[in-house]
């Protein structure tokens, strides 16, 4: 698979019904020929993209956090201001999730699961992300403000989870999902929305929907 340049579009639908079988079964119960009866692609049509289920699942990860990560540092180059690169952030992160919900059981569930070279080119992806995350949240802190590590893992936790109970038909919209996670992780539960104290909701100035995201 390596000396493939790009994931063409058959591959791109096996690694989405794939994680569907995964996300269903769990990786370890799972067979390639129940990939393949989900794919409805041959056993030898499936080894052409992949070698093992091991690499199936490193390249259903490697394209969500490639993914990821390239819309999110579209968006962040074209701002400087910390909230704003903050908002960025977790409304990219929800909308993927949320769009991508099987692929994001899997990741969350099959974290440990991927060894030797898969398992540190996933490791550095998620570094890159974490980094990225923490350095936004270091200019945006005060001086006095939380430990940057756990800010950043906590910021994670709020978000990473909201696949397990997100409901779209009875819970809030992904906008205003997007709004009261950054209020509480801001601000916090008893702070009131309309609160004009520094750092809160006020101080992050809203942004045109064309401007932080795209699609397409």
């Amino acid at each position: 698979m390596e000396d493939r340049p790009s994931y063409d579009r058959k591959l791109l639908q096996i690694l989405r019904d794939a994680a569907g079988v995964f996300a269903e079964k769990g990786y370890h119960r799972a067979s390639i020929r129940d990939i393949s009866a989900a794919t409805d692609v041959s056993l030898s049509g499936l080894y052409y993209y992949f070698s093992s289920k091991e690499e199936l699942l490193f390249l259903i990860q490697d394209h969500c956090f490639g993914t990821l990560l390239a819309c999110l540092e579209e968006e962040l180059n074209r701002e400087s201001d910390p909230a704003v690169r903050l908002r960025i952030v977790v409304r990219n992160h929800l909308r993927f999730f949320l769009d991508n919900m099987k692929e994001m059981k899997v990741l969350s569930h099959e974290a440990d699961v991927l060894t030797g070279k898969y398992q540190n080119t996933i490791q550095d992806r998620k570094r890159a992300y974490a980094d990225t995350v923490h350095e936004i949240l270091g200019d945006l802190r005060p001086a006095d403000g939380a430990d940057l590590r756990t800010a950043t893992f906590v910021l994670f936790g709020m978000m990473n989870w909201v696949y397990t109970w997100y409901r779209p038909e009875r819970d809030l919209p992904v906008e205003r999902m997007e709004e009261e996670i950054l209020h509480l992780f801001l601000n916090g539960f008893l702070t009131s929305k309309t609160s004009s104290d520094p750092g809160g909701e006020d101080d992050i100035r809203p942004l045109e929907p064309s401007s932080i995201w795209r699609s397409g």
